[in-house]
This record gives structure tokens, sequence and C-alpha cells, in this order.
């Protein structure tokens, strides 16, 4: 049997294993509905975005061959941008979680789609779809969590090298898509064993990465601004910064939707003979989302509906908004906390657990205190619940 493990601010204390199936069962029930009423509107949705993004990215290109003039420079700049942003995150990311394989379109598949990133499509698909998917914000297995180099719970040991995190966290900012190709091929964690490094299988993923950044490296900074002859630094420059912007959108977008303050983490033993509905629970205190306009969502990927697609990451992405009043209805009905903010208010959330956890538990006390008490939350100490156990026992936390 299942049971809870009790802590004084463990947000599903007062739920009964029962509750947590039922749950489950509503949340089936949605997804069922989205993935009966799939149909051509859905089709011609992520048909238009990919036409307007491939337009957008040809003419803001077109207009940077001749970005020795301002004017065009910026315009041009700022399309290519968004449209880097609109690849990687609307239809890239979704494309290749499987949001669009129902279509059974070759060229809208998630087995076919290579996006505009130096990261190849099937190396993130498995650690991004197969592991961080599976284990969500469980430490030590959810390589998401701080991307291996950064503390983002009391729970985790405090090194003096944390210290520099926001450091890295902003040069990961900068180099973001880089970053998640060093990610992808478990770097932390194969560089330091002599035996990983040396095996075939990560020599070959490694040469599989250096052979998709030389693409990317040429296409961006060789071939085109070659063609714009005399503007070709200028175009340099331009697709420089649209990279830039466009890894720092996206990075920030994801902050948002994983370490802002309300975030749940759990151990590894949480997750030991989890049901479907405590897999379900997991998804929904383990993201948040970001609050706004049409043009806000879109431009997140709806990732800003953060909650919705770790809840359903196969549906498509456009219907999120349709689902996520019914999501919020049951966070109502079972007493849990909805995590949503605008966009500011998310990032600064986020940004301030990066610089609160560089700092040893002792000196982030106070911090977290103040926190927690502008959240509404009681306790003095941060505690992260483990969820759930499947022991048939409480299983209790190591201090």
């Amino acid at each position: 049997m299942t049971v809870l493990q009790k802590k004084t601010d463990n947000p599903i204390a007062h739920l009964a294993p029962e509750d947590i199936e039922e749950i489950g069962r509503r949340l089936d029930a949605i997804r069922q509905e989205i993935v009966d009423s799939r149909g051509a509107e859905d089709a011609a949705y992520i048909r238009r975005v990919i036409d307007v993004q491939r337009k957008l990215e040809l003419g803001s290109r077109a207009v940077l061959l001749a970005s020795i003039f301002p004017p065009a420079w910026f315009v041009g700049t700022a399309g290519l941008a968004v449209a880097k942003i609109l690849e990687n995150m609307e239809i890239g990311h979704n494309v290749m979680h499987g949001q669009w394989d129902w279509m059974r379109d070759p060229k809208i598949h998630s087995t076919t789609w290579e996006w505009d990133n130096v990261s190849p499509s099937d190396q993130w698909k498995h650690s991004h779809n197969e592991l961080h998917h599976t284990y969500t914000n469980v430490i030590g297995r959810d390589n998401d969590l701080g991307y291996g180099i950064m503390r983002v719970d009391e729970d985790q040991r405090w090194h003096p090298l944390y210290l520099a995190q926001p450091v890295w966290n902003l040069l990961n900012a900068c180099f973001f898509e880089y970053g998640i190709a060093a990610y992808d091929l478990e770097l932390g964690r194969n560089l330091p064993s002599k035996k990983r490094r040396s095996s075939p299988e990560f020599k070959a993923r490694g040469r599989q990465v250096l052979r998709k950044i030389r693409g990317q490296v040429t296409k961006d900074y060789l071939v085109h601004p070659a063609l714009s002859g005399p503007s070709f630094l200028h175009t340099l420059a331009a697709t420089a910064t649209a990279n830039l912007v466009r890894n720092l959108w996206t990075h920030s977008v994801i902050m948002c939707g994983h370490f802002p303050e309300g975030v749940e983490t759990f151990e590894r033993r949480s997750i030991e003979g989890e049901t479907r509905g405590e897999w379900y629970l997991r998804q929904m205190l383990g993201s948040a989302n970001i609050s706004g306009g049409k043009a806000l969502h879109i431009m997140t990927g709806n990732l800003s509906y953060q909650i919705e697609h770790h809840l359903f990451p196969d549906l498509p992405s456009n219907r999120y908004q349709e689902i996520a009043p019914k999501v919020r209805e049951i966070f109502d009905d079972y007493g849990l906390r909805y995590t949503s903010g605008s966009l500011p208010k998310q990032v600064a959330s986020a940004w301030g657990k990066i610089i609160r956890l560089s700092l040893p538990n002792g000196f982030a006390d106070d911090a977290t205190r103040k926190v927690r008490r502008a959240l509404g939350r009681p306790g003095t100490q941060p505690v992260r619940p483990d969820a759930l156990s499947a022991t048939g026992r409480v299983a209790e936390r190591a201090a």
C-alpha cells in the first residue's frame, strides 16, 4: 500500500492514496479527451506556425544582406531572433516530443525532425524525453535539476564551488545551446571516468555533436555572412546577437518552469513503485507556469503551461491553454497549490533561488524564512517532500 511521507509542511500530507489515484483517473480522462479530438484544426496550427517561422527567417536573412545599414541590421536581427525562438520552442521542442506524430506527416515527425541547435535531436530526445520527463525533479536522477553544475535544493550537499553558481548560470544562459549539447553528452559524468570517455559509444556521440556544431557554425557564421558581401561583419554580429537572444530567452523560460520558489523536488527512493497517479502528482508539484497573453505562450513554445506540459508532454502544445482550467480545478479540489506567476516574477524567483542556494543552508536560513512567509507557508526550515513511497511504510528522509 502506498503511503505519504508525513512532514509538517508536506503539501500532500492531507491526501489519501485513493485521492492520488482519483487525481490520476481525472487527468487520464482529460488526456483522452484531447487525444480523441485532435484533428484538422490542430494540424493547420502547426503547419501555419512552421510556415510563418520559415518565411520570417528567410525574410530576416534577406534583410541582413544589407546589414551594413543600421535599420536593416536592427530589423533583420530582431526578425532572425524571433524566428530562431519559434523554431526552437514552439516547433522543434514540441515536434521532437512527438506531439504531432499522430498526423503521420514525415516532415513534422519526431523521428525525422532536426532542429536549429547544436545538440543533435536524437541525443536531446534521450536526455529530455526519456530521462527528464520520467524522473522529473528527482535529485540524482533528473539532470535538468541544475544541469549538474548548480545546487537547486537545500538537501543537496553544499560545496564551495557552488558560490560561483550565479556566474555559471549566467554563462550557461548566454551559451545555452552549447550547454544543452554538453548536458546531452553527460560530460560531467563521462569525462572524469577514463573508461566512459574512452568508450566507443561516447566517442561516437561526441563526433556527432561536433558535426552538428560544425554545421551550425558554418551556416550561421560563414555562409550567410559571406553572402552579405560588404556586410559580412555586420551580418556576423547580427547572427551572433540573434543566437544570444534565443539562448537567453530559452534559458529563462526553462528556469521559470523548473526552478522558482514553490516547485518541489523529490528523493530517489520516493519514486520506487510509483503508480500512474503518483507520477502525475509529482509533475503537478514539480513544475510552474508563466502567466501572460497569446504571444507569450507561442514564444515560449507553450511551456508557459509547464505544468500541463509535464502532465501531457505528447499532446499538441496549442491545446494546453484549453486544458489548463481543468487541471487547475483538480489542484483546487484537492488543496494543492498551482504555482504560476508573470514572467518577471518567475525569472526573479528562479534567480533568487539560484543565488540563495549558492550559499550554505546556515547562511540562507533567514532568506528562506522570508520567502516562505511571503508564500504563506508554515515552518522555518525548507523541507522538500519525498512525495510518494511504495514501500508500505512512511519514508523518513535523511537529515
